[in-house]
């Protein structure tokens, strides 16, 4: 059977395998185009089997919200090397991963890798797929979903990190204030929302080091205990969201600045996915 340009061109946009890599499959598969398909997909999976000790650090993270403003989800798709990471095929298929995950709203990694991409393929055997296009390692390193009244989505330049803000108001005032807290996320890396949120074991490992450390400075152990305690304090206001000093103003606190714009504004939740 003669191979058309049309035929190869046809796979190509159904699977985003190379021109030749197409024309291949339908030379080897005699014009059967299903069959193409299965070729091609093993082909990732070929590739999958070889490159899986291989390291993954390079990607894109995008984030985004769904247009009520109430949900929103991001996630990252790890690749071994910035070229494939900067193509826009490669960037358009992390699109594409983001765009199903706003539409069936998965509760984790799992669910979202179970999902169906199209009707014949999971989310996970699409990317198996992609594995034989791009040759490489493949890897969705990373999901979230946000729900509140209002959610902003944060993608920071580059794509190397994204960030999603809940707030408790869906107001105009909030979506914007929720954009600047969304950077203060991006570049601030909080490690909760408030105090409340620090685990115990953390708690006490920052204290034993700030009592540990006032004791080599000289101090008698029971004012090097309420040293520790300040330096906890000082911690606490470093690494949580509400209470991180403004980026933009910081004679405030975000939980001061959320207030100023609205008042009673406040964050719910956040969440903040980096390569690396």
């Amino acid at each position: 059977m003669a191979i058309t340009a049309a035929d190869v061109n046809k796979l190509r946009k159904q699977t985003g395998a190379g021109m030749m890599d197409c024309k291949n499959a339908l030379v080897e598969t005699n014009g059967d185009f299903e069959a193409a398909v299965d070729v091609l997909r093993k082909k990732g999976q070929k590739v999958a089997a070889k490159r899986g000790e291989n390291e993954a650090k390079e990607g894109v993270v995008f984030a985004q919200a769904t247009t009520d403003g109430k949900t929103g989800v991001v996630l990252a798709l790890n690749c071994e090397t910035d070229f494939v990471a900067k193509n826009d095929d490669f960037r358009n298929f992390v699109q594409s991963l983001v765009d199903i995950a706003i539409a069936k709203l998965p509760s984790s990694t799992e669910e979202l890798l179970n999902s169906a991409y199209n009707e014949k393929l999971s989310v996970n055997e699409k990317i198996i797929e992609q594995v034989g296009v791009v040759g490489e390692k493949l890897d969705l390193s990373g999901f979230e979903l946000l729900k509140a009244e209002k959610v902003v989505a944060y993608n920071h330049p580059g794509n190397q990190l994204a960030t999603l803000v809940g707030l408790n108001s869906g107001s105009d005032v909030a979506d914007d204030a929720g954009k600047q807290v969304a950077m203060q996320v991006a570049a601030m890396n909080p490690l909760s929302l408030n105090k409340e949120g620090i685990d115990a074991e953390t708690i006490a490992r920052e204290l034993e080091v700030g009592k540990d450390l006032a004791i080599q400075e000289g101090k008698p152990a029971d004012m090097a205990a309420k040293i520790a305690e300040g330096r906890l304090n000082k911690f606490f206001k470093e690494n949580t969201l509400l209470s991180q000093d403004f980026v933009r103003d910081s004679k405030m606190s975000v939980e001061q600045f959320l207030n100023s714009s609205e008042k009673g504004l406040t964050i719910v939740d956040f969440k903040r996915i980096a390569l690396g």
